[in-house]
């Protein structure tokens, strides 16, 4: 998940616009990346574009055609089942190295991290969806926050980049499960401050199965 940076490089700040804007949809499946187009809309080289695009493709995000240019990466169900698979696996790992490093400390941005999120799914639960992407973000952070101490940058940042494939398919299904996704993560929360990894494993495998059985409900991926 992006986040702000001070004194990045045009280069730096035109990844994290491009990225963003594929995550949350702006830029959805399939859409041909023409690099005219895109040097204006964010004002930027082409040089910087293809060196952008190149390393997006290498996350995954976009799909590099050879000489026919690039595009938005498409979604499908199999990608989706295999990125929440990923994701699982790095998340529960992380979660129990986090859970016996854990200490007031990491207790506390955690907590600030769920009341965040859970303010921001009841403007979910109202019907209200202008905000979602302050919702995911949210929901990033409070999922960083709950591995942020298992002690390994590399994982972190693998699991960042795999949420965040995960993440695009759930706002292109625009999936919110309501209470029963809030309800996982203060189940999450109470098994954190409790240092019960086990317990917080089967939840996370629940909530992560029922992200996707949700999304793929909807219909849009067929």
């Amino acid at each position: 998940m992006l986040q702000p940076v001070i004194n990045e490089t045009i280069a730096e700040s035109s990844y994290r616009r491009i990225r963003a804007d594929i995550i949350f949809g702006r830029l959805p499946p399939g859409q041909k990346l023409k690099l005219e187009s895109l040097k204006e809309s964010y004002e930027t080289s082409i040089s910087t574009l293809r060196e952008v695009l190149n390393r997006l493709s290498s996350e995954g995000l976009v799909l590099a055609e050879g000489q026919k240019g690039f595009e938005v990466s498409p979604v499908s169900v199999s990608d989706l089942k295999e990125t929440a698979a990923l994701r699982l696996l790095l998340e529960t790992h992380a979660l129990e190295q986090s859970f016996v490093h854990g200490d007031v400390e990491w207790e506390a941005p955690l907590v600030s991290a769920h009341y965040k999120l859970a303010r921001m799914e009841q403007v979910m639960a109202s019907g209200d969806t202008s905000r979602a992407e302050d919702w995911k973000r949210y929901d990033w952070e409070f999922h960083q926050a709950l591995i942020s101490a298992c002690g390994s940058k590399l994982l972190m940042e693998t699991h960042s980049v795999i949420f965040d494939r995960y993440l695009r398919y759930q706002m292109v299904a625009l999936s919110y499960r309501g209470d029963v996704a809030a309800n996982e993560h203060q189940q999450l929360l109470d098994a954190a401050l409790r240092r019960d990894a086990e317990t917080a494993k089967r939840v996370l495998v629940l909530h992560i199965q029922g992200g996707v059985e949700h999304a793929l409900a909807r219909g849009t991926l067929r």
